[in-house]
């Protein structure tokens, strides 16, 4: 019976033969060809000595000549914006505003009949007689409050048309948030108004 090494030795030795490693005595025959040509092919790549190396050096194409032209940049061309100046930008905007603190004030004068109606149709029937005099007045509110933004978009092209120019826009912006804050409170006053009777 052939005697052999004990099970945690590297190489198992049967005796009369050669020692060999224990995971290629495991291996099928064409799995042991097959890795002992690939080793065969990769040590042949690396034992090359003919030099034929290619240089690491910066070639000629990749060196940076010349200058590059990046050109005049392209200008756009903005056409001006057209507004109504009549009687100059001051005049103008002060009747802006007149407009729409005109327009906040009808507004107002609305604004207690229609929330009595609408706390008198809170909770009753869509289509009711209550229902159907809340939404009159809502319509109402709503009118002028369209009244008094039609005076923004007036100062809206002017607040473009100062842009555009590159002009001082201090006069506009004041304007402009005087009439928003107006429109800003006549929103949340129809929001509110709107949610007790839907």
């Amino acid at each position: 019976m052939p005697k052999s090494t004990p099970d945690n030795a590297l190489f198992c030795i049967p005796a009369g033969t050669k020692p060999r490693p224990c995971y290629v005595a495991g291996m099928p025959r064409h799995a042991r060809a097959t890795l002992l040509t690939s080793l065969a092919i990769l040590l042949g790549a690396c034992a090359s000595t003919d030099g034929n190396y290619p240089s690491l050096a910066i070639r000629d194409a990749e060196r940076a000549e010349g200058q590059f032209d990046t050109g005049e940049p392209a200008r756009l061309d903005i056409p001006p914006v057209e507004v109504d100046l009549t009687g100059g930008l001051d005049a103008r905007l002060s009747s802006l505003v007149a407009a729409a603190e005109e327009a906040h004030a009808e507004f107002l004068e609305v604004r207690p009949r229609a929330e009595r109606l609408v706390s008198t149709a809170a909770g009753n029937a869509v289509g009711s007689d209550s229902w159907a005099s809340a939404q009159v007045a809502l319509a109402e509110l709503d009118s002028a409050r369209s009244r008094a933004a039609v005076p923004l978009g007036d100062l809206d092209a002017l607040y473009a048309a100062a842009r555009v120019a590159a002009e001082d826009t201090a006069a506009v912006d004041l304007a402009r948030d005087r009439v928003i804050a107006l429109v800003s409170e006549e929103d949340a006053v129809l929001e509110f108004l709107r949610a007790q009777i839907r």
